[in-house]
């Protein structure tokens, strides 16, 4: 007795018919479109197992019915792009979707690299220096009147030298006496401390912390012997090439300060005008 050998779904013979076989179990033509064909997403009809099936994200077309929404052409073994399910051919995209580069005004093709800037885009080859002409790619760059410039172009173009290091001031900086510092430029004459953020002075045109300056400079007084800055509304009191902090113009026996009032001098001493009675 002859073993059977039928369709697994509708069970008829497949005896000099065709068949396919799926996951080792043999389907007639009819079965087999009708359980697994695809529908195209074209024309609607299912993908017989006579045609090219072509797939594109779990979505199937007949090899026919594979072309550019747009302009028509067949997109078989060529490049192309979707856009809101539509697939198009490169030329088509490009023209309807794609950026414009901002140096040469052609567009940029889907799947090549682009550099972008503040809504601009660029060819990659397109993203030079506006000065030296070099592709500028992943490094870092700086816009300046619609240009862009590599960082040592724009140092040699455009920024402020040091006064001190004689180095371009990239960012931030320190203006005195009209001219340009970095901050770590900008130092005490003397201790050689940063003065960008603190109070200074300064003396022959030469900067100073307030600590060196009246160290070197300030008047001492004669009361407590601490510099007098004069500095910041400092108020003090001179008196034969003498000098005292208003608080410590004060009498020698008793105390009171003698700022506004007549007073005595004995020695180095300066008395009130009741304590110096006496004398």
């Amino acid at each position: 007795m002859t073993e059977r050998f039928d369709c697994h779904h509708c069970e008829d013979s497949l005896f000099g018919r065709k068949y396919i076989l799926r996951e080792e179990r043999p389907y007639c033509v009819a079965c087999f479109e009708a359980l697994f064909a695809s529908t195209c997403e074209e024309c609607g009809k299912l993908i017989g197992c006579d045609c090219k099936d072509l797939s594109y994200k779990d979505r199937h077309w007949h090899e026919a019915c594979f072309h550019c929404s747009r302009c028509r052409g067949s997109l078989v073994d060529k490049p192309f792009a979707a856009k809101e399910d539509q697939l198009l051919c490169t030329d088509c995209y490009s023209q309807e979707y794609s950026s414009r580069c901002q140096e040469c005004k052609k567009s940029i093709m889907p799947g090549t690299r682009k550099m972008e800037y503040k809504g601009s885009s660029w060819h990659e080859t397109c993203f030079i220096c506006h000065r030296c002409q070099q592709p500028i790619g992943t490094k870092s760059f700086i816009p300046k009147d619609g240009q862009n410039f590599c960082v040592p172009c724009y140092e040699r173009q455009y920024a402020l030298q040091c006064v001190q290091c004689k180095k371009p001031i990239t960012s931030g900086g320190v203006t005195y006496r009209e001219q340009p510092w970095h901050r770590e430029c900008f130092v005490c004459t003397a201790c050689k401390k940063p003065l960008s953020g603190q109070r200074f002075t300064s003396r022959d045109e030469f900067a100073y912390c307030l600590g060196c300056f009246c160290d070197l400079y300030a008047k001492k007084c004669a009361g407590c012997a601490s510099p007098i800055s004069g500095l910041g509304g400092t108020k003090y009191i001179s008196f034969e090439e003498r000098q005292w902090h208003n608080d410590c113009f004060n009498c020698k026996k008793c105390s009171l300060s003698l700022v506004g009032r007549g007073f005595l001098t004995e020695r180095d001493d300066i008395l009130c005008p009741d304590c110096g009675k006496d004398i």
